[in-house]
């Protein structure tokens, strides 16, 4: 073989993770609304973000293809943007605020408690499925730091023992 020869791949990984087949079929939908609408790969993963609460790897493929781009274009905007989930999210969403202001006033000890209490880190999921553990930088709720956010309601002056409880409210109303 010569040295510059292309080694061929080995069958099956070429078109990466594929959906299964309810799952195109709710794709197709939002892939035909959007066919011919230039700049369209932003709304495109919103709307199937919407849909599926995530963005799923098998997803990719379909929607770079229908836009004619690569599926490594395609995943580096979803991994750009932190809005885009790769899986999916826990029943309820924390955003802990990283900032400097919420820094000065105690959110990395925070943090760390939190961790430790769900038993994940920053951008992951407790094994129960029910938190969602985000960063955030910046909720502009600094005069109240350290700031958070929990499913979608800001709170300020926030300390572990006012998280643990908010967390553990929520876990039992489901």
């Amino acid at each position: 073989m010569k040295k510059d020869a292309v080694i061929p791949r080995p069958a099956g990984r070429r078109g990466g993770p594929t959906l299964a087949a309810a799952d195109a079929a709710k794709l197709q939908p939002i892939l035909d609304r959007w066919a011919g609408v230039p700049g369209s790969l932003l709304p495109i993963l919103h709307d199937v973000q919407a849909a599926f609460g995530f963005v799923p790897p098998g997803a990719v493929g379909p929607i770079a293809a229908a836009l004619n781009r690569s599926r490594a274009e395609v995943h580096g905007v979803i991994s750009f943007y932190h809005d885009f989930r790769q899986a999916p999210r826990g029943r309820h969403l924390l955003k802990l605020c990283q900032a400097e202001s919420c820094q000065a006033c105690g959110s990395r000890e925070l943090t760390a408690n939190v961790e430790r209490a769900l038993g994940c880190r920053l951008g992951e999921t407790s094994a129960d499925g029910a938190v969602t553990l985000e960063p955030v930088y910046c909720l502009g709720n600094c005069a109240v730091s350290p700031a958070a956010m929990l499913d979608g309601e800001l709170l300020g002056r926030v300390t572990a023992t006012k998280v643990h409880r908010l967390l553990q409210q929520a876990r039992s109303a489901r």
